[in-house]
This record gives structure tokens, sequence and C-alpha cells, in this order.
């Protein structure tokens, strides 16, 4: 897609902005909350492409995930058939720029880590390095070949259309009911709390939890981040100071998933290496293992924060500007 009809459409769609208000039916607030994630997916386009700067494709990939999950947490909003084909076109593409995304985080924390060492060393990584930075040519041209489809395309305009177009897709007041919460001021509460609930119900299983239920808090965590985000300019105050705090337990769990895919993929490299190359890899992995280990004896003490009467109460103040 050439860069200056992209440029003009970013800027169209920057004048239909509209605020979302809290007596908007929820079905149009979610139109008005998703349209800014939509510009950034465009914006980003041409960045991910190149791969001139590997935060384009983070900044697509956030946007693409943030929509999704917008579509997923208001599905019931909208008519299934619109819901199942938007977000089957945006998971494909987010499928894309997750392969490239995640090879750029490994190579780059690699090249962070080969920085530090002494010149054998460094051209023992190198090895590793390159097997990835192949893996990433191919990722990107796979990237590159979905963007230029017609699906992808055609996802566009069809998303361009459920987005600024009034009533496009949106379940009609009869079909759910003459008394049935309809606007943001009704639903948004208990969407947030039956979130939070989920996120709570992980208490009993914090002392003991692995790899894989960490991965499954971090996810919760997540959708809850995405719910509050994508309507915050109609929450109280307070709700940037409780983001603040999602963002912190988030990216912990982050790091330490991160982490733990980091070295599942880098051990599957060990067999084409030299044994030059396997001990300077081994090396790194023995480093993400005891990151991973010291990041997991702190989880406890961010949990128990995050459940503080503090931390909570900026929720609800928030939710009460409602």
């Amino acid at each position: 897609m050439d860069s200056t009809p992209t440029a003009e459409l970013v800027e169209t769609l920057k004048d239909q902005v509209q605020t979302v208000l809290p007596d908007d039916p929820i079905a149009e607030a979610g139109r008005k909350a998703m349209l800014p994630d939509f510009i950034e997916m465009i914006k980003h386009e041409a960045g991910s492409r190149t791969g001139e700067d590997i935060e384009d494709v983070h900044d697509m990939r956030v946007a693409t995930r943030r929509m999704r999950s917008a579509l997923r947490l208001l599905a019931a909003y909208y008519k299934p058939k619109t819901i199942r084909t938007l977000s089957r076109s945006m998971r494909k593409t987010a499928r894309v720029l997750g392969t490239v995304r995640d090879l750029d985080v490994l190579i780059h924390d690699l090249q962070t880590y080969q920085a530090t060492l002494n010149d054998d060393a460094k051209a023992a990584l190198q090895g590793t390095i390159d097997l990835l930075d192949g893996e990433r040519q191919f990722a990107r041209q796979d990237l590159v070949r979905t963007l230029d489809k017609g699906d992808y395309r055609r996802f566009v305009q069809d998303f361009r259309a459920f987005l600024t177009q009034s009533g496009v897709g949106a379940k009609s007041h009869s079909e759910q009911g003459e008394l049935t919460p309809s606007q943001v001021r009704h639903i948004l509460p208990t969407l947030v709390y039956e979130h939070l609930g989920t996120v709570r119900a992980y208490d009993a299983l914090i002392a003991d939890a692995d790899a894989n239920t960490l991965h499954a808090l971090r996810i919760e965590f997540k959708r809850l981040r995405y719910l509050v985000s994508l309507f915050s300019p109609i929450l109280g105050s307070s709700i940037k100071d409780f983001i603040t705090e999602l963002k912190a337990i988030q990216d912990h769990l982050g790091r330490m998933n991160d982490l733990h895919v980091a070295q599942e993929r880098l051990s599957e490299l060990l067999p084409e290496l030299d044994d030059s190359q396997k001990t300077s890899l081994r090396d790194y992995i023995a480093g993400l293992a005891e990151e991973e280990t010291r990041l997991g004896s702190q989880v406890a003490d961010v949990w128990r924060r995050f459940n503080s009467r503090s931390v909570q109460r900026q929720l609800a103040t928030a939710i009460a500007a409602l």
C-alpha cells in the first residue's frame, strides 16, 4: 500500500474521532473508542513493512490486539456475523505481526547482551543472532504478503465502515430487549468488575503458580487493562493511577513469560550451532533462567500490592464518576 494514500487515510480518520460519552449506547461508544487504535494500526503499516524501526511492528500489533480485545469484550452488543468476520481478519494480521515482533525482541535482547561481552564471546553469539535474523526475514516477507493481499485491504475498508458509520453491525434495541441496559454508564461498571473478579480468582493459585498459570493471569490482566483503557476518558481521574498499577503487574508477568518462551525457543537452536556457539548461548539461557526465578520470587509481593485497598480504591473512585 502506497504511503501517501495511507497518510491521507490517517488524516481523514483523525477528523472523524469523537469523544466517548457516558450516555452513549455501548455499541456506538465501542466504535468511538476503537477508532484511535484503528488509526494507529494504519499509521504504522508502512514502517511494519520495512522494519526500519522495530517499534512500528510493536505499535501496529498492540493496536490490533486492543481492537480484537474490544470486539471480544463488547461482542454481545454487535451482530455475531459482523464480529466473526472482523475478528477473523484481525487474527490473521495479529499472527504475522506477532511472529515478527517475537523475533525482533529475541534479537534485540541478544544484541544487548552481546554488547557486554569480549570479542570472542561476541563472535560466538553472532551465530545465534544470524539464525534468528534469517527467520525474521522470512517472517517479514510473510507479513508483507499478508498486508498486500486483497483480504487485508477489504478488512481495512470493512472495519473503517464499521467504526465510522453509526449502527453498522450493531444489534437493534428490540434484539436486546426494552429494559436491557444499553448505555455505557449502565454496562461498564458490571463489565469492569466481572473482569476484576476473574483476575482476583487467581488468589488461590498465586503461591504455587507455574509458568502456564502466570501466563493465563497475565492475559486476564491485559483484558482488564484494555477494558478500562478503552473507556478511560469517561472514568474518574484516578483511573490513570489504576492503569499504572495494572501495567506494572502486567509488565512483571509479561517479562517472566518472555523469559520462559525465550529459553524454550533458544534451546531449540542449540543443535544447529558449533561447540563455542553452544557454550555462549547456554550461558545466555542460564542468565534468562536466573532472571525468571528472581522475578518469580517477587510475584506474591506484586500481587499483594495490586489487591491492596489503596489500589482497589483507585478503580472504585474512577467507576463512581459514571
